[in-house]
């Protein structure tokens, strides 16, 4: 649904006058540009919602292709906001700051701030925490909810291990980890497969033996085949999560080929990996 400027203009009209309260006849060029910022993401919370349906993509009149998407955004906050008490009534950080900051303290300074009606674009908060999966395409409560589900899904592989092997692993490869920036999920990840590759416990240490092994096993293998033995490995452990795991290999999936490509060309340079 492409419009016009001539069918957006008296949208971001109607809504200056009731952000002034139909007290002035003006506002700023700035807020003008918020309100058209407003209309375009309800607009386009209308376009995702019609790709995703089998209904007829008809092309609606712009007024009630944003009414229809801020009432989608006004719906995908109350979603987001179940999501992440959900979240919270099981979630460990780890002793992590940068985690325990961005999901416990700034995603609820996001919900006590967000405006859906004059600035749903706004995502308002610093998420610190790197995650993934690359979120640079969402802005405001979108961003939020796929933020919210890549923890989620990160709060569930993290759950398969005990909460001080984790620790443990976390500190070796790190011993100031609780002030690092990085992904705790990642980094759990390329132990338990560098772990599996050898067929080695879990709560056995990695030792200068097992980093030669690893490298002798790993150099006369094709680059493809390495992923393969390592997406093999994690398919292999997500069968113990009940339900699907399918969402979760799809989330995981990037970090296992990119360490499977790390850990072939690097693994005599990486002495910290556990």
């Amino acid at each position: 649904m492409n419009y016009q400027m001539e069918e957006l203009i008296p949208i971001v009209g109607k809504l200056a006058d009731q952000y002034t309260s139909f007290e002035s006849t003006s506002v700023t060029y700035e807020k003008a540009e918020q309100l058209m910022g407003a209309v375009l993401y309800c607009i386009r919370e209308t376009e995702i919602d019609g790709s995703n349906s089998i209904v007829s993509r008809e092309r609606i009149p712009a007024e009630q292709a944003y009414k229809r998407g801020l009432t989608l955004v006004e719906r995908k906050v109350k979603k987001t906001l179940e999501l992440y008490n959900e979240l919270l009534s099981d979630f460990t950080d780890y002793h992590n700051q940068c985690l325990y900051d961005t999901v416990v303290k700034g995603i609820p300074e996001f919900f006590k701030w967000y405006d859906m009606k004059y600035e749903p674009q706004n995502t308002i908060v610093m998420l610190d925490y790197p995650v993934l999966r690359d979120l640079s395409g969402y802005s405001g409560v979108d961003k939020i909810y796929e933020f919210i589900c890549c923890v989620w899904a990160e709060q569930k592989f993290l759950g398969l291990f005990p909460e001080q092997w984790i620790i443990h692993v976390l500190s070796r490869q790190n011993e100031e980890y609780e002030e690092m920036i990085e992904n705790l999920c990642e980094t759990v990840l390329t132990v338990v497969v560098c772990h599996m590759a050898l067929g080695k416990s879990l709560q056995e240490d990695f030792s200068e033996k097992d980093y030669i092994r690893l490298q002798k096993l790993l150099e006369g293998m094709e680059e493809e085949r390495v992923k393969e033995q390592f997406h093999h490995a994690l398919e292999e452990l997500l069968k113990k999560l009940p339900g699907d795991s399918g969402p979760l290999m799809e989330y995981l999936n990037k970090a296992i080929i990119e360490i499977a490509v790390r850990v072939k060309y690097h693994v005599s340079f990486a002495p910290n990996l556990p």
